[in-house]
């Protein structure tokens, strides 16, 4: 009886632990992720995400797929800077073909602990330029010294050749994913994910002896951008901002210039208020911001002083050009371009010069309620009227008073209205 009580517990434990290895959920030795598009604040802040959340399930490596033109210097240097102190072994794949990683996206690239490219990809294009043809040679010396600086350190570690890199950085040199094999730049060219993932196997020095587990065949677990990455990104669109601000900034003025309509106010503050945000987002020119503000105060001296459209026109030309230098960076993928800034400072332009006259004129009319507005009107005697007698008005008969007799069917003009008595004096054929 004793035995029986013994192997029964023993194949209890034994089903038990079989159920629970069953039942556990397989752990991703991959976790990839995805970067396409211009490198900002939510992109640095997505890839962090994703570095901790692949050091905290211990993931063989994080494979990161990138296509991207570039982007803000400072979100590239928080980018790299977290994939070289990594615990986690990062590898870079551009992919797919036709993609490019170029400018920030160079940099991003040489610092993975394996660097990969696709057929028919290319990168480089890494010298920094300035927005607005800001030709100040100190300062692009400068600037050019700290990102050659950089780039040699990232290929010191990762031990890639520094002279072909530099070259990407002061002569603006894009290479083909074979020429950045030749010139020792990335470690793999590979057709697709599997491909890649064979070759690291393979290649024992790839990934500098930090990848230990095989990895063809292993589970992949896919990390995307959470919904609100996902809108702070489009937010920093600076096109989509400024559309927004745009939009923002007339339905405030329509809910204050007709007060009562609500929806164009509430959709305008939503607006305005997703248009900061979005600008938060990005490195703005103050000066740009002054000529916005230029725009509108031409908008309204055109309106108050009959400029005879020259301040208008000075208003629109302010208002572009505050709305192409509105954010101040040398990438052309995360600036305003010219067909958007044109498409809302115009109409924007005339609908904030018509509402304006629109309010202007309402406001300088004569009150046309109540009793008050009878004062001027035109109508008829319907009797004599001398002391006393009736006047037809607005569609009504009213008591009416005159100092001169009036006869029965002459016109008359309402002078002043006393306790319901029209005071009115005849007017001429001619009048």
């Amino acid at each position: 009886m004793k035995v029986s009580v013994s192997c029964l517990a023993r194949q209890t434990v034994l089903s038990a632990a079989i159920f629970t290895l069953i039942a556990a959920p397989v752990q991703a030795a991959i976790l990839r992720t995805e970067i396409d598009g211009p490198i900002g604040p939510i992109t640095a802040a997505f890839i962090q995400r994703s570095l901790e959340q692949a050091s905290h399930q211990n993931n063989s490596i994080l494979l990161i797929h990138l296509k991207t033109p570039g982007g803000l210097g400072v979100s590239m240097q928080d980018i790299v800077e977290k994939i070289l102190n990594s615990p986690v072994p990062v590898v870079v794949y551009v992919s797919p073909s036709g993609a490019h990683a170029a400018s920030a996206g160079f940099f991003i690239l040489l610092a993975a602990d394996v660097a990969a490219m696709a057929p028919g990809t290319s990168t480089g294009a890494a010298h920094p330029i300035f927005p607005l043809g800001n030709e100040n040679k100190i300062l692009l010396d400068k600037v050019t010294n700290d990102a050659l600086a950089n780039l040699r350190g990232i290929a010191e570690k990762r031990g890639r050749n520094k002279e072909m890199a530099e070259k990407a950085v002061r002569e603006s040199v894009a290479f083909t994913e074979k020429e950045a094999l030749e010139a020792r730049l990335i470690d793999v060219i590979a057709r697709d994910e599997a491909d890649l993932l064979s070759q690291i196997d393979r290649t024992a020095s790839l990934g500098g002896g930090r990848i230990h587990r095989p990895l063809t065949g292993q589970p992949v677990e896919t990390l995307e951008m959470s919904f609100r990455e996902k809108l702070l990104t489009a937010l920093s669109n600076p096109n989509l901002a400024v559309i927004l601000g745009i939009l923002g900034l007339l339905g405030i003025y329509v809910e204050f210039t007709h007060p009562g309509l609500i929806l164009p106010g509430v959709v305008g503050a939503i607006a305005f208020l997703l248009a900061l945000l979005g600008f938060s987002l990005l490195p703005i020119n103050y000066i740009a911001v002054m000529l916005i503000l230029l725009a509108l105060a031409l908008f309204v001296a055109e309106v108050k002083i009959q400029g005879f459209g020259v301040l208008g026109v000075g208003g629109v030309i302010a208002l572009v050009l505050g709305i192409l230098f509105l954010v101040e960076t040398p990438n052309p993928d995360l600036r305003v371009r010219l067909p958007v800034a044109l498409g809302v400072a115009l109409p924007f332009a005339v609908i904030f010069i018509v509402l304006l006259r629109l309010v202007i004129k309402t406001h300088g009319r004569q009150v046309q309620t109540g009793l008050e507005a009878l004062v001027g009107q035109i109508g008829t005697a319907r009797s004599p009227v001398f002391k006393e007698g009736k006047v037809f008005v607005s569609g009504e008969i009213w008591d009416a008073h005159s100092s001169n007799p009036i006869d029965e069917g002459k016109r008359v003009r309402v002078v002043r209205v006393d306790n319901l008595i029209l005071n009115v004096e005849a007017i001429g054929n001619g009048e």
